[in-house]
């Protein structure tokens, strides 16, 4: 039985692009006009122009109708929730006692960064596990982002977010599940655990859960050298990197504008954040991602016009970070990998942190396709742990 012919409220969805949208958007990576290079054409700047006019060759041989046909053999559905369109994948375990679990995305990625996590969640006996690490997987496209577009009105905060998603949840049958999330995923989940703290079994996130930016004199004598190198590197993120938040969290329309008209925007847009958020940096986004990946998503963004929405949703429409949030009570588990900046001092103010596991050596912000292998062992112990 399919999720339509259970939930009157939830409806199949198939991608279908029309050919006159990838027509022309070949068409306008053909006609591209890159700018002369800037001294140097490094990482400084943004993306040097010679890596850019690399991408764009690639991205006019990617081929989005094998993924179209990959991405609709996945069951995804849409659903009406406080007046907006939101899109999920939904796959179920052959394992009837599996628990419901919600993956939530980040910026700028989308509901593709999860796609190879599914077989080992929901089919855990063919990927080296136990059935009674199942999992049903929802992967919902944030509102703003991907299929879940247009964004319908103003106003969708992670709160608003989160009781959508626990509404989703109930329309798929599910009274109680588990969450995880990343980047702006990790925002959300939380806040569906404060929402209804009753329901949600666990919560677990890659990065962070909190951005300290500055410790008092106490704080810092006890902080352990992971600790001071994660608050080193935050310090130099806010002074060298931080300028794209300004500009979507006060202009998203800006960006919407461009990213709109310039596929190759888009591309340099996101891409940029791709590169400085993989692990290790010398190496490029495309290798550590894979090519798949990289223009699968950004045809994504590109085909749904999802630059403005996505940025107004991830930081226009975020409360100031700092802001106190009381303590929902749910065991939250963190995993943190080199490349990001988590520090439990500071996560334990707001949460109830029961699991926090460091990996210093390898894996970037993208955790789920960086690091497949140590996240699902990670969620499947936090989750184990509860349990039992």
């Amino acid at each position: 039985m399919t999720d339509a012919e259970q939930y009157p409220d939830v409806h199949p969805f198939r991608i279908e692009i029309a050919d006159a949208a990838l027509d022309d958007l070949r068409s306008r990576l053909r006609d591209t006009r890159l700018p002369p290079p800037l001294p140097g054409d490094d990482w400084d700047t943004g993306v040097p122009v010679a890596v850019l006019a690399d991408l764009v060759d690639r991205w006019l041989r990617h081929d989005w109708r094998a993924t179209e046909r990959r991405l609709n053999a996945l069951p995804q559905l849409t659903t009406r929730i406080d007046g907006q369109t939101v899109h999920a994948v939904h796959i179920r375990s052959p394992h009837p006692n599996a628990t419901p679990i919600l993956l939530l995305h980040g910026w700028p990625g989308s509901f593709l960064e999860f796609e190879g996590l599914i077989g080992p969640l929901t089919d855990p006996v063919a990927h080296g596990g136990h059935a009674d690490d199942a999992f049903h997987v929802v992967i919902p496209s944030h509102p703003g982002f991907g299929f879940s577009t247009p964004l319908d009105g103003p106003g969708w905060t992670v709160e608003r977010t989160a009781s959508a998603y626990a509404e989703l949840m109930t329309r798929l049958g599910y009274d109680n599940f588990a969450v995880h999330g990343g980047d702006h995923g990790a925002a959300i989940a939380p806040e569906i655990a404060r929402a209804v703290p009753d329901r949600v079994i666990g919560v677990h996130v890659n990065g962070s859960l909190s951005f300290a930016t500055e410790v008092d004199d106490d704080t810092a004598a006890r902080l352990t050298p992971i600790e001071r190198d994660r608050l080193r590197r935050i310090a130099e993120f806010m002074e060298r990197e931080s300028g794209y938040i300004a500009i979507q969290s006060t202009r998203p329309g800006l960006i919407g504008v461009m990213t709109a008209d310039s596929p190759v925007a888009q591309l340099a847009w996101i891409h940029d954040k791709l590169q400085a958020w993989t692990y290790p940096q010398s190496t490029p986004a495309l290798d550590v991602l894979g090519e798949q990946f990289v223009f699968d998503n950004a045809s994504l963004y590109w085909l749904t016009a999802s630059g403005g929405s996505s940025a107004q949703v991830t930081y226009a429409m975020t409360a100031a970070w700092g802001a106190a949030k009381q303590d929902s009570g749910v065991p939250t588990a963190v995993i943190v990998f080199a490349h990001d900046v988590g520090l439990r001092f500071a996560d334990e103010k707001e949460h109830t942190i029961v699991r926090w596991t460091d990996v210093d050596d390898r894996g970037g912000h993208f955790a789920a396709m960086e690091e497949p292998v140590t996240l699902v062992d990670d969620i499947r112990a936090f989750y184990a742990s509860l349990r039992s």
